[in-house]
């Protein structure tokens, strides 16, 4: 497929905008052999200021010498931003060659993937493809079932700030938002918490 199909299949009707859960994301990243299980991750959530954290750690840690994996959403001018090595956002072509790669997968799932997780998937396995040494890793919405959370060990866990979000899906108090933030804290890695509250 080129990249114009690519991107009619990423958004296709087929995908369910939202529907919490790690099973679906789990099963798909098994099938291609867990790409994300190679790589490091520094894991980004919060309410608000998680793409900027994100763009700014993935800068300084591009400036260090690493090769980035930068995974945020949304985009700003075009899809491709959501994906990106050091700095340089995926080529059309890159983006065609895994969205075709990771396509049998996706299809041959009795219980299809979400647009996101499907996204989530295809960066994982281009970072895997690329051998990032670190990858800074948004969150899409929430945290504990985000299919980014698919994630064992990230370098660090961060959490921006908390407040009223997506309250139909996170909860309707900054308490119960707050559980769902705190889901990407993972047993022995370390969390920065950015908020006041």
């Amino acid at each position: 497929m080129n990249y114009e199909e690519a991107l009619e299949y990423i958004h296709s009707v087929n995908w369910t905008f939202c529907k919490p859960g790690l099973e679906r994301i789990g099963a798909l990243c098994e099938a291609l052999g867990n790409p994300q299980d190679s790589l490091k991750f520094v894991h980004v959530a919060g309410t608000n200021g998680k793409g900027s954290n994100s763009a700014m750690l993935e800068s300084v840690l591009r400036a260090a010498g690493y090769k980035t994996g930068l995974f945020v959403s949304p985009y700003i001018k075009h899809f491709n931003e959501r994906i990106c090595v050091c700095g340089k956002p995926i080529s059309d072509e890159d983006l065609a060659s895994v969205t075709t790669a990771v396509r049998p997968f996706a299809d041959a799932m009795a219980d299809a993937p979400t647009e996101f997780e499907l996204i989530s998937a295809i960066a994982f396995e281009y970072f895997s493809r690329n051998n990032c040494d670190v990858v800074v890793l948004e969150a899409g919405l929430g945290g504990r079932l985000d299919s980014t959370n698919i994630i064992t060990t990230p370098l660090l866990s961060i959490i921006t700030g908390i407040a009223l979000d997506h309250t139909a899906f996170l909860g309707d108090t900054v308490e119960k938002i707050a559980v769902e933030k705190a889901g990407i804290i993972k047993d022995g890695a370390p969390v920065l918490f950015g908020g006041l509250d």
